[in-house]
């Protein structure tokens, strides 16, 4: 039957290996020299073996004692190590976050200067991947996801709702009203804009307002919203996409409603998640209450935007994407 090696007893041996001398190891663990001797004579007897030759009080390692010694001195080293990169992540003042691509770009580097303003003597690392973190193998403070805020076993709170509707720049608006003046014949002669990765996508939208889809030769599909807004501010398509991220070219008037008679569908969109247990670092606490602010402020803007294009708003149906 194999023998548990006793961690504790390890730890003394390899201090005294390192040191040479039981009284040295006895006060760098902050014990008695008798305490350290106890351990020692106690894995030599587990262990079966001689690990030290006593000879005038001296201790030199036997065959088997420096082969103890190589592995656990490197093993404890690498322990100590491990702690010392906890402790300067635990005290430094950085915090490292993930975000979905677009929303990085779109909607938090935007803001994000006032945080700074607002704590200055912090460092702020933002890798913008649509891949989530493993908080159990990683050194990542938080994630800002996009999704229905269903990740088993993680804290999630929704700091922004998203604000879903047909979009296209106003010179593909009156193209298409030169068409008809009927919003669904106008889509018979529309080409649309995917974006791939998005909760509410065309399929869903098209049956929800009985409409047909039109017969597309290529369809336009982007696994990136940023693009898929570029692409229809300059006149390619119509866009279904998120007003959360298209809110600049909504108030400049490049991209507008493709008809103010479709509702924007609204629903939780935006999440700050992380484990339970982070939410005690001081960086995320920060970072949290600072965001909540300004998401708060953000769905008032936009729903006052809205409102000021002649939309009205609904909250997403239940079969609707969205919910949870």
């Amino acid at each position: 039957m194999p023998i548990n090696p006793n961690l504790n007893s390890l730890a003394y041996f390899e201090a005294v290996a390192r040191t040479g001398r039981v009284s040295l190891a006895a006060a760098e663990l902050g014990v008695s020299a008798a305490a350290v001797s106890q351990q020692l004579k106690q894995l030599e007897e587990q262990w079966g073996v001689r690990l030290f030759r006593r000879k005038d009080r001296r201790l030199s390692l036997t065959i088997d004692g420096e082969l103890l010694f190589q592995t656990t001195t490197s093993a404890f080293r690498m322990i100590r190590d491990a702690r010392s990169a906890v402790l300067r992540q635990r005290n430094s003042r950085q915090l490292t976050m993930r975000s979905s691509p677009s929303f990085a770009v779109r909607w938090l580097t935007p803001r994000l200067k006032s945080f700074l303003d607002a704590n200055p003597d912090w460092g702020v690392r933002v890798d913008a991947t649509p891949d989530f973190s493993d908080f159990e193998t990683e050194v990542i403070d938080l994630d800002l996801r996009y999704g229905s805020g269903a990740w088993e076993g993680l804290r999630t709170e929704c700091i922004i709702s998203d604000f879903v509707l047909p979009m296209c720049s106003p010179d593909y608006r009156d193209r298409l009203r030169s068409v008809s003046d009927d919003p669904v014949l106008q889509f018979a002669q529309a080409r649309l804009i995917h974006s791939v990765k998005a909760l509410y996508q065309w399929d869903v939208w098209l049956v929800v307002h009985n409409i047909d889809p039109p017969t597309e030769q290529a369809p336009l599909r982007f696994d990136r919203s940023s693009m898929a807004i570029q692409l229809a501010r300059d006149g390619a398509g119509i866009v279904l996409d998120s007003a959360t991220l298209a809110q600049e070219e909504l108030e400049r008037g490049s991209l507008v409603p493709l008809c103010t008679a479709f509702e924007v569908v609204e629903f939780p969109a935006y999440w700050i998640v992380c484990p339970s247990r982070h939410i005690n670092r001081r960086p995320v606490r920060l970072f949290t209450d600072w965001i909540r602010m300004e998401g708060t402020k953000f769905d008032q803007s936009a729903r006052a935007l809205l409102e000021k294009l002649g939309c009205r708003l609904r909250l997403a149906k239940d079969g609707e994407p969205g919910l949870r």
